[in-house]
């Protein structure tokens, strides 16, 4: 226990230091202060007194009193302890054992000609999961998107709907299973340091259209919901056309008291089935300015429509959640982006080789200066000598010296190798002025806006044709072949839901995710499938014999 005195204020506002309201305090003998606090030079007992010294006054420590078997902490001039030993230990082991991740959601309007774009906006936002909605494209695959993003997704009608989610290159190879359900609703399920996360990204009808529709998605998100074991978490990033309103009476089991406006059928149906589903809605959650709530701004229209949801056992998890403004990847909807953080034992990270960059070889300059660098470091000598392990080594030394080593990092994507400092200055001028249009909406802002968007579009354009146009010119040689090769080995690669297996299911249906119990799975398998009899036909008794000579060359011929 400690005491602290500030000279020139009465005895209430002695503040003790290190003990909890209520504790009783033993007597410290030595410390000379007002007689009223307890017997002659000493302390006998006191509860907590609080401090109401004023903001920035000076406190000095007059005298500290270290209480034997108590574990009080030493007070210091302008400074409060913050745990002892045992306090910091704990924090140290538990330091290193969790992943933190950013998972959002957003209404992109189409996808067409806004991949690499919106794969900038979360490079430079650091969003590593997101959930898209009406992405307008048709087809059930995964595509690259460029910066190490990769989008899964999934669509009927190049017209209207689709869904999909883009993920971080770091989280691709934790793809376990993607489930496309319909044009309204995907999941995707990864495997990150041992914890199972499911992401689910949907897209509800409007609020003019049939009530069969309606319910039809609402049911196709409840079978999502339910394929689910309990202990495996889930993230829902979906647009569902509803407003579930300010306040939370009657059902702050499952949203907080942040939203906008009143609540309307639709945004009922989105509370209904978080109650269903034990689920909470994050939005909610947060008290944040109305301009980081609002997700949907059309015209006069200011309304909240696009929501995040988890369990509600995991609402722990999560420490922020709002809405990011400034961004013109969408025109009307926004980016909702909340911060999870994911208990888990997290293993060390393998080294990133540095290789060589022995392909510079290839020009003839850089191949003459190496001959001779080489011939300098075997002293001059023409051929080489007997000792192999010592001349590889001398080699690999001088390839380094001269042709120098790679980064170690990802290297460009092959999808937008069109993407040059042009766009992205061009993308840069038509983000600042959807943030100016934003703060000040004036009909010069508003035309500045629409030209600047038709100029990117002119920029991207100019130089995917200036790209192709050099493909094309380097197809006639050798190494454009093997160049437009790669391309589509890559593109092939990237189409693919799941690249590399790394864990199974058990007996169950509950996926094994450490070594020990993939490898007892595996033994298990090929025990039952190497020992099990299979039904043979019996023999049929009592048939007759055939005897009969058979010809040589006739049995030869068959």
């Amino acid at each position: 226990m400690a005491v602290v005195v500030n000279p020139g204020l009465d005895r209430s506002d002695v503040v003790l230091l290190g003990r909890p309201q209520g504790w009783g305090c033993g007597t410290a003998s030595g410390l000379g202060l007002w007689g009223g606090l307890g017997a002659p030079g000493g302390i006998q007992c006191m509860n907590f007194i609080p401090d109401r010294s004023r903001p920035r006054l000076t406190t000095t420590a007059i005298g500290a009193v270290d209480l034997q078997g108590a574990g009080g902490n030493w007070a210091t001039v302008g400074r409060r302890s913050r745990g002892g030993r045992r306090v910091r230990r704990q924090r140290e082991k538990r330091k290193g054992k969790s992943v933190g991740l950013r998972i959002g959601t957003l209404n992109v309007g189409t996808m067409t000609g806004k991949g690499r774009e919106l794969a900038d906006v979360m490079e430079r936002r650091k969003v590593d999961i997101l959930c898209v909605q009406e992405t307008r494209w048709k087809g059930s695959k995964a595509r690259s998107i460029g910066a190490g993003f990769k989008l899964f997704y999934y669509g009927v009608d190049s017209k209207r709907n689709g869904v999909g989610v883009v993920l971080k290159e770091e989280f691709v190879r934790n793809v376990l299973e993607v489930k496309r359900v319909s044009d309204r609703v995907m999941s995707l399920k990864l495997e990150i340091e041992g914890v199972m996360l499911n992401v689910v990204s949907g897209y509800a009808p409007q609020v003019g259209c049939e009530l069969e529709e309606k319910e039809r998605f609402w049911s196709e998100l409840d079978e999502v919901m339910e394929s689910i074991p309990t202990g495996e978490r889930v993230v829902i990033g979906a647009d569902f056309n509803g407003h579930v309103g300010e306040g939370n009476t009657g059902d702050e089991e499952v949203m907080g008291k942040f939203g906008v406006k009143e609540r309307n059928l639709e945004g009922q149906m989105v509370v209904d089935f978080a109650k269903r589903m034990d689920m909470g809605v994050v939005n909610t959650y947060f008290q944040k300015r109305e301009e980081h709530r609002v997700t949907y701004k059309s015209g006069g229209r200011r309304t909240q429509v696009d929501y995040i949801l988890c369990r509600r056992g995991n609402l722990k998890e999560i420490s922020d959640c709002k809405v990011v403004v400034g961004e013109s990847v969408a025109r009307q909807h926004r980016m909702v982006v909340c911060r999870m953080t994911l208990m888990v034992c997290k293993t060390k990270r393998s080294k990133i080789e540095k290789k060589t960059k022995w392909w510079k070889l290839k020009k003839e300059e850089c191949c003459e200066e190496f001959r001779q660098k080489l011939r300098q470091a075997l002293g001059g000598q023409v051929v080489l000598p007997d000792d192999w392990e010592t001349t590889a080594e001398v080699i690999r030394e001088t390839g380094r010296k001269v042709l120098g080593v790679s980064s170690g990092r990802r290297k460009e994507d092959k999808e937008t190798w069109w993407w040059n400092e042009e766009v992205q200055d061009s993308m840069q001028r038509k983000r600042l002025a959807k943030k100016k249009w934003d703060m000040d909406r004036t009909e010069e802002n508003r035309q500045e806006y629409k030209e600047l968007q038709r100029r990117v579009k002119r920029e991207v354009s100019k130089a995917k044709q200036k790209a192709y146009e050099e493909l094309y010119t380097r197809l006639d040689t050798r190494e454009g072949e093997k160049d437009l090769y790669r391309l589509v080995r890559q593109r092939d690669r990237d189409g693919k839901d799941v690249q590399q297996v790394r864990v199974i299911k058990d007996r169950d249906g509950r996926v094994l995710t450490s070594e020990e119990s993939v490898q007892r799975r595996w033994k298990e398998y090929f025990e039952e499938l190497m020992n099990e009899e299979n039904e043979r036909e019996k023999r049929v008794e009592g048939v007759n014999s055939v005897e009969q000579k058979v010809d040589k060359m006739k049995s030869g011929r068959l």
